[in-house]
């Protein structure tokens, strides 16, 4: 079969000698960051603090944009953070909590991070309302949609989800939101790079994600999305300098808030990330997200199928649409299988009741899945001799 997309496959240079089938936990690096990283070491020792204006302090901005251009965001709506949780802390703290909509409404499998964080908001006299899944592979949508009220004022809520690559059905989730006066926080960390994500088709009211995964640009740099019109009116209390207006007049006092994005950032960014978040960023924006979504479904059916045919369970869901770029596959002894695999440079990972996770991305080839699989063949039939 051709495969337009594996003309890439030369720009990542671990792809050469390990089978990489771990994008949801950390992309292959582009050949392009080490020279990005080169570059900014040579721009930090021959120009120093001179850099600031000349490149580093505009780089978020660029860095943003890159981003929000792959899910359609209006320019300027997309602050650069460090991870995550910082970014829904950011989100956070434009809000109060003592009044009578102060319930925040999310499932069991959402990541832990931001249920983590969350949970502290307690304190502060937020109202938690998790939503358990019944079978540790699907969110119960209804369920959901029921339990966002009147009285609901955040819905943090993950797009794909993290242990099973369940998509949430993220239309209707803001829709029901919207209707009770409540506001959506889409963590897109698991789909965006692999599943499309259109921040104004959703009319998503905050957006939220990483680079290391599927956007393969390393660590170390997050994005927040915030709708145009909140992003005039919502004053972060989890702020610092970088926000300010004017940041370099270093002025003594209550903060008078820049525009958008930098208005929705604090402190000192990580400048080496934002470096090292480009080229793959570039490269995600030249293959085409409908293209790698396309061969995400084929891969990943590939494998489900695969599994199927030697009776192992499929922790992942069934219906191609609901499923984002990870399979989920709990063969026997699956954590032990995922160190052996690990040890043969195929590199997987395994969670807690989901079991050995491979990732096919748009670098990946036919004929690696097929290997993988029967590696694990070859270990399990070698557990069973041992025995």
């Amino acid at each position: 079969m051709s495969d337009e997309l594996l003309r890439f496959r030369p720009e990542f240079p671990i792809l050469a000698n390990t089978t990489y089938l771990i994008s949801n936990s950390l992309g292959a690096m582009p050949r392009a960051t080490q020279a990005a990283l080169h570059e900014y070491a040579e721009v930090w020792a021959n120009r120093g603090v001179r850099a600031w204006e000349e490149t580093w302090w505009m780089l978020a901005q660029e860095v943003g944009g890159l981003i929000g251009a792959l899910m359609n965001a209006r320019p300027n709506t997309v602050s650069i953070h460090q991870n995550v949780t910082q970014c829904e802390a950011v989100v956070a703290s434009c809000f109060d909590w003592s009044g009578k909509r102060n319930k925040v409404v999310y499932t069991d499998m959402n990541f832990p991070s931001v249920m983590y964080f969350w949970e502290a908001q307690r304190a502060l006299g937020a109202r938690i309302h998790m939503v358990p899944t019944d079978d540790g592979i699907h969110v119960p949508t209804e369920r959901l949609l029921k339990a966002i009220d009147e009285q609901t004022l955040l819905v943090p809520i993950s797009h794909v989800i993290f242990r099973s690559a369940f998509i949430n059905d993220a239309k209707a989730i803001v829709d029901r939101a919207h209707k009770v006066g409540a506001l959506v926080v889409l963590d897109t960390f698991q789909a965006l790079g692999t599943v499309p994500v259109d921040v104004r088709d959703l009319d998503v009211d905050f957006a939220c994600g990483g680079v290391l995964k599927w956007l393969c640009g390393g660590p170390g740099t997050a994005y927040l999305y915030v709708r145009p019109d909140l992003g005039r009116i919502l004053h972060p209390r989890f702020t610092g300098w970088v926000a300010h207006e004017k940041p370099f007049h270093f002025e003594v006092g209550p903060i008078r808030y820049a525009d958008p994005p930098y208005k929705f950032m604090n402190g000192t960014p990580n400048v080496p990330a934002l470096y090292a978040a480009r080229p793959g960023l570039k490269i995600i924006a030249e293959a085409g997200l409908r293209k790698i979504r396309e061969k995400s479904k084929r891969q990943v059916a590939k494998l489900v199928e695969l599994a199927d045919a030697r009776g192992w369970k499929v922790n992942t869901p069934r219906d191609p649409e609901r499923r984002g770029g990870t399979v989920s596959i709990d063969m026997p002894n699956s954590k032990e299988v995922c160190a052996e695999l690990l040890k043969r440079d195929v590199l997987v990972d395994w969670r807690p009741k989901a079991g050995v996770r491979m990732s096919p991305h748009f670098y990946t080839e036919d004929r690696e899945l097929d290997a993988a699989i029967g590696m694990v063949e070859e270990i399990l039939s070698a557990m069973t001799v041992a025995r």
